[in-house]
């Protein structure tokens, strides 16, 4: 990575313009005429955002999605644009977001899958609360993975040098804007942004005072081929075994729920503990004739298949079983009959350099190759983050019950893994890092569970009770850590009425203590007493 040097702008000197009261006007004219002095970086803009202006993303991707992805600002913001060199191959496009009014703290965000998008999102709502925000397209442009062939700068950048950079820089960036620093730096990530949020505790420990990963893509070599091996067991569309989207989501997700739904003590259309569940597909087999709502011998044996961890012919694990229950989003990419686009792009232009690899013969070999491979040691699996603890560092990490994309179950090994590793107890690990497991969400957010804790926009209001950000804060500023955090469900026909329910801080687990109905029909409650966070002092439930 090329040296930065970096230069007070001069133009903010001694206007203690942090938590400024300046007019509208004055703002405008500020953020116009900024330009952050920094050796090895085109500047390109810099556009005063007024309150209730979306962002015009005319120079965004396509394949990043349209151009309302920023939002409103819901304050006046200085947006600031560079593009940050690397290497003599390679680069970083750069965003800065500075509020108007700053409560002193700098954040960093993330970004999903293998893309190169900026989270206009993430920009946008941190910005909304008062954070200097910064965010990139993480060394390349778009959601393919096409930047990657040939070029393994581009891959350094991906696998965290790109946060690195724009944590450093964007600091910088920060101080000459306010003409004052930082008080304390935070991170907010979920799904590749998760493991990115992770990968800065282990390689840069001191970037951030505080982490919120979200759905973590750890082990992501082995993620890569966890995601990669579906495409062969569910065969393309065409195939005559293949499961239609309409079974996965009728009766095979009705039989999951009739088997694992009750485990936390009723039956409300949510699985608290995918762990606990040992889905046995065998009673949906077709009886002898049949042959209408049951699933063929080469079916049943696709969805054991599906829900069981990928493994070596040892029975080494490779990655951890899907989660029960994801079947109802499951349906667009994994189970979708077609290559999951990220696995495939991530074989041709990173793992082999050979564009014209099948991923319909994505075998163990190649799983092991991704595995030995691990470039720009991406994998992000630490076994401690000893330093990120040293230096005061917080994390707190949360993940779907229902994720379709990574399984939760995943996380929860890694937690597993770094309590082994570093023989800690889970009250040694709460000093630094806290797990929470969102039943009924769905990847980063969604679902018929209550599933807002404040990881978007649209989630909660901005107190640590509800919100996985402003628990972070008021973590690392005021020392107060999370025992578990309240989420809100989203209002549908198909969910009903608005619920809340205290997600539990692993190992403990979600028990419902309510009184039930007599026919134990599906139940969601509104009262916090009747959910109990249970562990194994209290005697854990089981199948």
């Amino acid at each position: 990575m090329l040296v930065f040097k970096i230069y007070l702008a001069g133009f903010f000197a001694g206007q203690g313009f942090g938590q400024t009261t300046a007019s509208d006007d004055e703002f405008a004219k500020r953020c116009a005429a900024f330009r952050p002095r920094i050796d090895n970086a085109n500047f390109e803009f810099a556009e005063y955002l007024p309150s209730g202006k979306t962002a015009d993303l005319k120079y965004r991707d396509a394949t990043c999605g349209g151009p309302g992805a920023s939002g409103k600002v819901a304050q006046d913001v200085c947006r600031v644009a560079m593009y940050l060199k690397t290497s003599v191959r390679s680069g970083v496009q750069f965003e800065a977001w500075l509020p108007k009014t700053w409560n002193q703290r700098f954040l960093a965000t993330g970004n999903g899958g293998i893309g190169g998008c900026i989270g206009y999102g993430d920009l946008t709502y941190t910005t909304q609360h008062g954070f200097a925000a910064v965010g990139s397209n993480n060394g390349h442009n778009g959601s393919t993975g096409n930047s990657f062939y040939h070029n393994p700068a581009v891959v350094d950048d991906f696998a965290g040098n790109s946060l690195h950079t724009i944590a450093v820089i964007g600091k910088d960036v920060v101080k000459q804007f306010y003409s004052k620093p930082h008080s304390k730096s935070y991170y907010f990530g979920c799904s590749q942004g998760g493991r990115q949020g992770v990968g800065a505790a282990e390689k840069y420990a001191k970037d951030f005072d505080g982490i919120v990963a979200g759905s973590p893509a750890l082990d992501f070599n082995n993620l890569i081929s966890w995601r990669a091996h579906f495409f062969p067991i569910t065969g393309p569309k065409a195939s005559p075994d293949f499961i239609k989207p309409e079974v996965w989501t009728g009766l095979i997700h009705d039989e999951v729920m009739r088997q694992c739904d009750a485990i936390d003590g009723v039956r409300d259309g949510i699985i608290e503990s995918p762990d606990l569940c040992k889905f046995d597909p065998t009673p949906l087999a077709c009886k002898s004739g049949a042959t209408a709502n049951c699933l063929s011998t080469k079916q049943v044996d696709i969805v054991r298949r599906v829900l069981s961890p990928l493994t070596y012919d040892d029975g080494t694990v490779i990655y951890s079983a899907m989660n029960p229950g994801s079947e109802m989003r499951a349906i667009d990419r994994l189970y979708s009959g077609q290559p999951f686009t990220d696995s495939r792009d991530w074989f041709r232009y990173v793992i082999y350099s050979d564009p014209t690899w099948d991923p319909f013969k994505f075998s163990l070999k190649d799983a092991a190759a991704s595995r030995d491979a691990n470039p720009s040691n991406v994998k992000t699996f630490p076994d401690n983050l000893d330093t990120f603890k040293s230096n005061g560092g917080k994390m707190i990490t949360y993940h779907g019950q229902q994720d379709q994309q990574i399984t939760s179950l995943n996380t929860q090994r890694w937690y597993e893994h770094l309590m082994a590793s570093t023989r800690s107890t889970p009250a040694q690990l709460d000093e630094y890092i806290r797990f929470f497991r969102i039943s009924g969400m769905g990847h980063c957010a969604g679902g018929p569970g209550a599933w807002k804790i404040g990881q978007s926009s649209s989630a909660s209001p901005f107190e640590p009770e509800s919100n996985v950000l402003a628990a972070i804060v008021d973590w690392v500023e005021k020392g107060n850590a999370p025992e578990s955090l309240m989420g809100s469900s989203a209002a549908s026909a198909v969910d009903g009425p608005v619920f809340q329910r205290k997600h539990c801080k692993y190992p403990k687990r979600n028990v419902y203590r309510g009184a039930k109905r007599p026919d134990d029909a599906v139940v969601r409650s509104t009262n916090m007493g009747d959910w109990q966070c249970v562990g194994v002092e209290d005697g854990l439930i089981g199948l």
